[in-house]
């Protein structure tokens, strides 16, 4: 297996050779950050949401004004803050984040260590899961942890490659969560102070009335890419040409006339 590479703050596989309007679902304890907390290497993020934004639906372009009330503009900072946390090997909060994700893949096995041979069996890349958070930081921790809790049937059928006919040399399961995260990250473009597509405005909506929007879209996503990777019989090395397509997926899907949650999307069927 190859070893991850960094371009910019982003992680890649690299291979030598509408209306708003829907019900919370899902309530995890979110971890705390504070205004010292060390960034990844991140863009800067903005603190103020959108005054208005156009998008298309049914064949027009609809002018919303999004004026976000506290409560939505404290919804879209936490988020952003969470995004920008890196993980810390010596924060003890992140340990515990560590020993959960452990405990809830493999109930009842003991983990020996933080630092074992025992997680490349999740797959990480080698001993030390930490040095595999590089671009997407803390969160990719979170939302691999929320996965495996609120959908365990489905993230343990992607664990252990259950579905379908398989590809010789597969991608590792957990650095593919960290992929996912950063691309979500980068599909959302929180970042900007003006959305370059119409995905951003819709998923806004969405936070707005589901503080865990974001950690439901990981796992559609999950899904997804493990779908595309299926039907396409891929190996390894096609993994971020699957990452595209995936995303491609997901913007379609949200951009579409009756999907007003994460729930609505047709993917979402594909989680157990």
């Amino acid at each position: 297996m190859s070893p991850m590479r960094t371009h910019g703050s982003c992680v890649s596989v690299s291979v030598r050779s509408p209306p708003a309007s829907s019900a919370s679902r899902c309530s995890l304890s979110n971890s705390s950050a504070s205004s010292d907390d060390a960034t990844c290497g991140a863009p800067i993020w903005m603190g103020k949401g959108l005054t208005c934004v156009c998008f298309k639906r049914k064949g027009t372009y609809e002018r919303i004004f999004f004026d976000l009330t506290p409560q939505q503009e404290e919804r879209l900072r936490r988020l952003k803050r969470r995004m920008r946390i890196c993980f810390d090997g010596s924060k003890v909060e992140h340990q515990e984040a560590l020993r959960a994700l452990w405990h809830a893949t493999y109930p009842g096995q003991e983990l020996i260590s933080l630092v074992s041979d025992q997680w490349k069996d999740m797959g990480w890349q080698g001993r030390d899961p930490s040095t595999d958070f590089r671009g997407a930081g803390f969160v990719s921790l979170e939302n691999l942890l929320f996965f495996a809790k609120t959908f365990s049937t489905s993230f343990q059928q992607l664990l252990k490659k259950e579905g379908g006919n398989r590809a010789t040399w597969e991608y590792p399961f957990a650095v593919g969560g960290v992929n996912i995260t950063f691309m979500l990250m980068q599909m959302l473009d929180l970042d900007s102070l003006k959305p370059r597509t119409f995905v951003r405005p819709v998923f806004l909506q969405m936070l707005s009335e589901n503080e865990w929007a974001f950690d439901l879209l990981y796992c559609v996503a999950f899904v997804v890419m493990d779908k595309q990777w299926l039907e396409r019989n891929a190996t390894y090395m096609e993994f971020n040409d699957v990452l595209r397509t995936t995303r491609s997926q997901l913007e379609k899907e949200l951009l579409m006339d009756d999907v007003l949650r994460i729930e609505d999307m047709p993917s979402y069927s594909l989680l157990s």
